[in-house]
């Protein structure tokens, strides 16, 4: 190591020293400060001054060391101007040539691979959803939006988003946008926008309601907008200003769908048409024409054995009586 090395490393170490000395001084004065007890409060106060005051001197001991350090070393010890004929290795730089490799960062062109769609301009509110606005109350300009974070479902007691994600495989029940926000004010007009690719397939725009900060989403159902495969985008305006966007992707086969309907609608027609045949049993009543089996009263006419009676003319033979 020779002098002026030496030199330098004397001044790191008093610059090390010092810090130490301010930090611990500046701690051991705290702690003393939060001590009930007297003597170990001042014992601590004053081991931390100290402290402070040494590092203060090492300060003036760095600027010494650093500006008449080396003057004075060699006012003793001559420097032998020999070893200041090393620098002549300095032409070794000539290996320099080597950023030739710097070609190698032609590999940046992968980030062609991200598909995901960046709007290449600010986006805007379309016609038939300006023709919607109800509101004269003007937003506030400083209103901000986070990122939209995409889901399946929402714990709507936390907000908190359930199996979310950018990539969704079909087939999608719903889609749920959540958000947070600040700055909002009651009335302002605000609109969600979803985007299929480049077509508008559904949006909301009405008068803000809501707190002025907080959590928000929107909800997308297949009930309403057949989720078919394909890229997503959601926009957020306040007003006619364009607040945040997000992105998301559907991917797989949809089920044909087709056949369902057509089987659903065969037993509903059928069953609702075939109680309206039930009127035909009210032709029940002809059996009340049984009524005519009343005519068994003419075997009434059994009393036809009252003639028997007339048998008894045979006791008029009595003949014997005559004689």
């Amino acid at each position: 190591m020779d002098i002026k090395a030496g030199i330098t490393t004397a001044f790191f170490l008093s610059l090390i020293g010092i810090a130490l000395s301010l930090f611990l001084g500046i701690r051991s004065i705290q702690r003393g400060k939060k001590l009930v007890y007297f003597r170990l409060r001042q014992k601590l106060i004053s081991n931390g001054w100290r402290l402070i005051f040494f590092g203060l001197g090492l300060i003036f001991i760095a600027i010494f060391l650093s500006q008449y350090g080396e003057p004075i070393i060699y006012t003793f010890y001559k420097p032998s101007p020999t070893p200041t004929l090393t620098p002549t290795i300095t032409q070794t730089p000539t290996i320099t040539l080597t950023p030739t490799i710097t070609l190698t960062p032609t590999i940046t062109e992968t980030p062609s691979i991200t598909e995901t769609p960046i709007p290449s301009a600010t986006p805007s509110l379309p016609m038939e959803v300006q023709f919607k606005f109800t509101s004269n109350v003007a937003p506030n300009p400083a209103v901000v939006f986070s990122p939209m974070v995409f889901s399946r479902d929402l714990d709507l007691k936390t907000y908190t988003p359930i199996d979310d994600g950018t990539l969704f495989e079909a087939p999608v029940q719903k889609i749920i946008a959540s958000f947070s926000y600040d700055g909002m004010n009651a009335g302002a007009q605000w609109s969600v926008l979803w985007y299929r690719g480049e077509e508008l397939i559904s949006f909301e725009t009405l008068e803000w309601v809501d707190n002025t900060g907080g959590y928000g989403y929107s909800e997308l159902d297949s009930a309403v907008v057949s989720l078919l495969p394909g890229d997503y985008q959601v926009q957020i305006f306040v007003g006619f200003d364009w607040k945040t966007v997000g992105f998301f992707r559907i991917e797989g086969d949809m089920p044909t769908i087709t056949p369902t309907p057509t089987a659903s609608k065969i037993p509903t027609n059928t069953a609702t048409r075939m109680p309206t045949l039930a009127p035909t049993a009210t032709q029940t009543k002809s059996p009340t024409r049984t009524i005519a089996p009343s005519k068994t009263a003419a075997p009434t006419a059994t009393m036809r054995p009252s003639l028997t009676p007339t048998i008894t003319h045979t006791a008029w033979p009595t003949t014997t009586s005559e004689q």
